[in-house]
Formats: structure tokens, C-alpha cells, sequence
């Protein structure tokens, strides 16, 4: 098995319309001028913490705001996809190594546009779990409520954490 995969690109179905409520949502953050957060979202108990800990970090963070990664990568037309490539900022919380989202995100808004966030670092635990039902969810709270803390330090030391939308 080779450990390498070269770039490469995928052809996506095209789609009519877009998301109702994530039109409406993208435009409010667009007005406000928040940085969107995106993060790793699969049933693996990393991207579970990472997407604990992305929303926990919109929440508290009043220039941060949820971005929806499907939208945003799928859906070229919607104000989702506008927010997030006129944004001069996105955060990505990752759950691995293997930095998928953030892979993407990169390409998509510029190198230099992404505050990029591995959270496993952050944490270190359940290497050996892939399943995120087999990690308790009090104990998930606890540790993406850790890397949640940890990241919003973080982003207060190194970077402006006011609006910066284009």
C-alpha cells in the first residue's frame, strides 16, 4: 500500500438551489463580518471532538461563527461558499493528521487564509478508537471542551479574533 496520495480532484454532481436556512444564516454572518469555523465532521471519535470543540469555540468567540463544510465545498453558488472565500480568515479544526477538511479548505480560500487546527495534539487520546460511540459522551464533552479551551487561547495569542469578512 502506498502511504502517499498525490493531488488529485474529484468531479461533484452539480445541484440546483441551495440550503433555505443556510442562505439566510450565511448572509447574517457575511453582515457581521464573523470568521467562519469549519471542522472534521465523521463518525470517527477525532472528528467527533473536533466538531465539539469547533462549536464550542463559535459559540463562546462572538467574531466566530459556524460555517457548514458540505455547503461550502458543494455548493459553489450559495452565500455559504461567498461567506466563507470572502472571508480574509477561516479556522478549520481538523480531527487528525490527515487534515481532510482542512486539505480542501486550503485550496479552496488560499494557504495563507486558513488558521488551521490539528486537534489530536491537543488531546492525544483514543488513537486506537475509531468509532466515536465508543468513547462515552460525557467523556467526549470533557476532552473537546480541553481542546475547545486550548484552541481559544491559542487563536487569542497568535491571531485578531475580530470580524475580518471582506
Amino acid at each position: 500500500m502506498d502511504a502517499y496520495t498525490p493531488d488529485f480532484s474529484l468531479e461533484v454532481q452539480g445541484v440546483k438551489g441551495f440550503c433555505p436556512a443556510g442562505e439566510t444564516y450565511a448572509k447574517q454572518q457575511i453582515a457581521k463580518k464573523t470568521i467562519p469555523v469549519l471542522s472534521c465532521e465523521g463518525p470517527c471519535i477525532r472528528g467527533e471532538i473536533a466538531r465539539l470543540a469547533a462549536n464550542l469555540i463559535a459559540q463562546e468567540v462572538p467574531a466566530l461563527a459556524r460555517a457548514c463544510h458540505a455547503e461550502t465545498f458543494f455548493v459553489p453558488h450559495s452565500a455559504m461558499a461567498e461567506w466563507v472565500k470572502g472571508a480574509k480568515k477561516s479556522v478549520m479544526v481538523d480531527g487528525c493528521f490527515l487534515k481532510c477538511h482542512g486539505r480542501v479548505l486550503r485550496n479552496l480560500v488560499g494557504n495563507e487564509n486558513v488558521i488551521h487546527i490539528d486537534a489530536l495534539p491537543l488531546y492525544r487520546k483514543y488513537t486506537d478508537v475509531f468509532l466515536m460511540d465508543d468513547v462515552p459522551e460525557e467523556e467526549r464533552k470533557v476532552i473537546a471542551r480541553q481542546v475547545a479551551d486550548k484552541i481559544i487561547a491559542k487563536l487569542q495569542q497568535e491571531a485578531s479574533l475580530e470580524p475580518t469578512a471582506a
